[in-house]
């Protein structure tokens, strides 16, 4: 379990991003609900649903019950109303998170578990042919956005070879169901998810290889091998399972550079996660839905590092004893 002390800095993080998503709007010049929906939105309103607005959002009176009024709208669901969409931003919002959940999540996962592998493999091979030429190309493949190397993934394999669908989520009115429908979300997937992987693949590896190299060096290293463990028990159960523990810790951080390329490579297929729904709001000038993305996208994050610092405990005991 977490200390005392870690719920309490996670819940001032939890505070503070509930505060500067209260006062962003409220500290630009001008009428706020201008700041919120844009002058062209004001605009076209209606004098009825301005009014409306402004006691929903409790704009004419002072600030401690604006900021109650925006918490008990927070603990009702409610994040504003979407002018552009003509909809509550929560559900346009939640209507698009599954998606972006879907593709972060799952490159998440395959880079952080193939930079471990790749990074034990090299750092066992040190000064290898094997790990110069994994080194070389990781450290090689770092220096491109992952942006980048999505658009080099579509011309290659979607424009010239025709092996992978262009753009979206799902083929659109195809009205496949079951398995055939899964079967067209992973293709779908299969390139947005290559490329966040390919462009995050290069951090796990360096801190697994780096970490390797320094824990072969350890006593108990040389204690299994003088045992006659076999390599691979030496390589993985000793060695391998003590790398672990750095990258986990920054598979947290990671995971906010994975959402922030998330939203650049879905641009680039079309993908209609977060990212994609962000352009569009940004075109729009739908304030409410981007200030609505701020909120759930930082409070993933920190949810993400709140699941990283359990398993780190699940990992080594020995944290939860320090504590």
């Amino acid at each position: 379990m977490l200390s005392r002390q870690h719920i309490i800095t996670y819940g001032i993080a939890l505070v503070f991003i509930l505060a500067l998503n209260f006062l962003l709007p409220r500290m630009m010049p001008g009428d706020p609900l201008m700041a919120i929906y844009g002058e062209e939105a004001l605009v076209a309103m209606t004098p009825q649903l301005k009014a409306e607005l402004v006691e929903r959002f409790a704009l004419d009176q002072s600030i401690w019950q604006q900021v109650g009024a925006y918490v008990l709208a927070l603990l009702r669901g409610e994040l504003g109303y979407s002018y552009y969409y003509n909809a509550p931003v929560f559900s346009v919002v939640l209507g698009r998170l599954p998606w972006t959940l879907l593709l972060v999540g799952t490159s998440l996962v395959l880079s952080t578990i193939l930079g471990i592998v790749l990074g034990v493999e090299s750092g066992w091979r040190r000064g290898s042919w094997t790990d110069r030429t994994m080194l070389a190309g990781l450290m090689s493949l770092n220096g491109f956005p992952d942006f980048f190397v999505g658009m080099v993934l579509l011309i290659v394999f979607g424009v010239i070879g025709g092996i992978f669908p262009l753009a979206g989520a799902l083929t659109p009115y195809s009205g496949l169901t079951g398995w055939a429908s899964v079967a067209d979300i992973v293709t779908h997937m299969v390139l947005p998810v290559t490329a966040l992987s390919l462009a995050h693949l290069s951090g796990g590896y360096l801190l697994t290889r780096n970490t390797m190299i320094t824990v072969l060096k350890e006593p108990y290293i040389l204690t299994a091998r003088a045992k006659g463990l076999p390599p691979h028990a030496v390589k993985y159960r000793h060695a391998g399972r003590n790398s672990l523990l750095p990258v986990v810790t920054q598979t947290g951080i990671w995971a906010g550079r994975v959402f922030t390329g998330a939203l650049f490579v879905e641009l680039v297929f079309a993908y209609p996660g977060v990212g994609y729904l962000t352009y569009e709001a940004m075109m729009a000038r739908d304030y409410p839905v981007i200030q609505g993305l701020f909120l759930v996208v930082a409070v993933a994050v920190l949810a993400a590092n709140f699941l990283v610092e359990l398993s780190y405990r699940k990992l080594d005991p020995r944290v939860s004893r320090a504590h």
